[in-house]
């Protein structure tokens, strides 16, 4: 489709369905676009677990309390810090909510985040391709999970192994993103080709 708008002359441009019915006719792409979303899909859901976590802080961590100091005592026992460190947290989210239960809402708004950054990949699942600068994106707020975690933890008091395990959530989420970003690579220089004058 000629004429669209920041696209420069000579570029031959798809709708959803004409790039859908492009990768139909060819065995390779089509592949390729079924990994995609899958993996896309894969990304999507962990993304969206992860936020709707931050919703019952207090029963999820008295859970990995009672789970610290019950079942799983016998290894917790070899990290008595890791124990302490549960406890302190569990009470004083209890804390928090007890008497300051408006903070809370700091967290319902990181939930609703990530609900929101969930809704953003609808576009790259329709077409991953004309989307691609979604994947990239979200492949740089993993990135800077990193800074920060490293600049913010020690401002809040936030032990190191635990810093450390933030940071894995932006080393691990970048991961099926990068490997998206890999598989569209040909995709994308192939639908940026000029079209062949006639």
């Amino acid at each position: 489709m000629p004429g669209e708008p920041g696209v420069p002359p000579g570029t031959e441009v798809y709708e959803v369905d004409e790039v859908d019915e492009v990768y139909e006719t060819d065995g390779e792409p089509a592949v390729v676009l079924r990994r995609v979303r899958r993996w896309l899909w894969f990304f999507l859901v962990c993304l969206v677990l992860s936020g709707l976590t931050a919703f019952p802080l207090e029963t999820e961590t008295r859970w990995l309390v009672d789970l610290a100091t019950g079942p799983a005592a016998p290894l917790t026992d070899h990290f008595p810090a890791a124990t302490a460190w549960f406890l302190r947290v569990h009470e004083g989210i209890v804390e928090t909510n007890r008497h300051y239960p408006f903070l809370a809402y700091g967290t319902d708004w990181l939930a609703f985040a990530h609900l929101v950054i969930g809704a953003a990949l609808w576009g790259p699942l329709r077409d991953p391709v004309r989307n691609i600068w979604v994947i990239r994106w979200a492949a740089l707020a993993c990135g800077a999970v990193i800074p920060l975690a490293l600049i913010c933890g020690p401002l809040r008091g936030i032990p190191l192994v635990w810093r450390f395990i933030d940071m894995s959530f932006g080393v691990f989420g970048v991961i099926p993103l990068l490997i998206v970003l890999r598989a569209l690579r040909p995709l994308e220089r192939s639908f940026a080709e000029p079209a062949p004058a006639s």
